[in-house]
């Protein structure tokens, strides 16, 4: 009896023992598929920090004013409409991963379709801020001098806002199938191309505002141009089965939940933009916001 208690006991530190180790390689393992698909994601979004971050660098040495209405423009005008746009195509998440986990494939490349036509609109609606930001800013009581200036940046960034309409929108559609690797070499080519032609334009040829700005313009465009290319070209075979008119019903559920989505969002981003506007009505506005911008 005392020998059968012995080895009673003996197995069950054995199998203790196993389960340990049987809990370590689970984690292990659900740690490594987390990574595949959260790396990617956070260098890609830190790429896309690091683009502003660049331009306004190099933005830095034109001038004082140039930097404070570009600091202006990018942390309240663009951050407004990112916030917006970002939200919105979160929803785009949920559906992709529905759809993906039930295996029903032919889905993601519809709601893909589905998330451009609803986003595209609501970035349309969106253009008239940037178009009337002069007046907006001067209304709201922001020096002359950089309000002026940020109306000129601003019309140049308007292409940015339909730039995070594929961005966004390819990233939730590739990352819901892992295959969000592509996105991270794209990001890091497109920071070395940035950081070259900045320096090109802006010092070596000395192109001011107009050579920042272009840098800037195909840094955003650059990265979405090869996710789109990828995604319809054949990187996708199994949910992305061609354009098809299908896109254009039931969108009334895609709308509700990307408005859902997209007001959490955007009143977490929303604090620093009220920030940078209650700045730009102190005295020194000009160096008030460029130290603010830094930071």
């Amino acid at each position: 009896m005392e020998g059968d208690d012995i080895s009673e006991k003996l197995l069950s530190k054995v199998q203790v023992e196993e389960n340990k180790v049987n809990i370590k390689e689970k984690i292990l393992t659900e740690w490594k598929k987390m990574w595949v698909i959260a790396a990617p994601a956070i260098f890609t979004r830190f790429s896309t920090f690091g683009v502003n971050v660049i331009s306004q660098a190099f933005i830095g040495h034109i001038g004082s004013i140039e930097l404070a209405a570009y600091a202006l423009v990018i942390t309240v005008l663009l951050r407004f409409g990112n916030g917006i746009l970002l939200g919105m195509a979160s929803g785009l998440e949920t559906l992709c991963g529905q759809a993906y986990g039930a295996k029903q494939y032919h889905m993601l490349g519809i709601y893909l379709q589905r998330s451009w036509i609803v986003l595209t609109v609501t970035g349309t609606l969106l253009l008239p801020i940037f178009i009337f930001t002069t007046p907006i800013l001067k209304a709201l009581g922001q020096e002359e001098a950089i309000a002026e200036e940020a109306g000129v940046i601003s019309l140049w960034l308007i292409p940015v806002i339909y730039s995070f309409i594929a961005s966004y929108t390819c990233q939730m559609f590739l990352q819901a199938q892992s295959k969000n690797m592509i996105i991270t070499y794209l990001a890091a080519c497109t920071l070395v191309i940035h950081i070259f032609l900045s320096w090109l334009l802006t010092v070596k040829f000395k192109f001011g505002m107009t050579g920042a700005m272009t840098s800037t313009l195909l840094a955003y465009w650059l990265p979405n141009i090869g996710q789109l290319i990828y995604v319809t070209s054949g990187g996708c075979k199994e949910t992305w089965k061609g354009f098809t008119s299908v896109a254009f019903k039931d969108l009334w559920p895609v709308i509700k939940l990307s408005f859902s989505s997209g007001a959490m969002l955007c009143l977490e981003l929303w604090y620093n933009t009220i920030l940078i506007l209650l700045t730009g009505n102190l005295k020194n506005a000009m160096v008030q916001i460029d130290a603010l911008s830094i930071w």
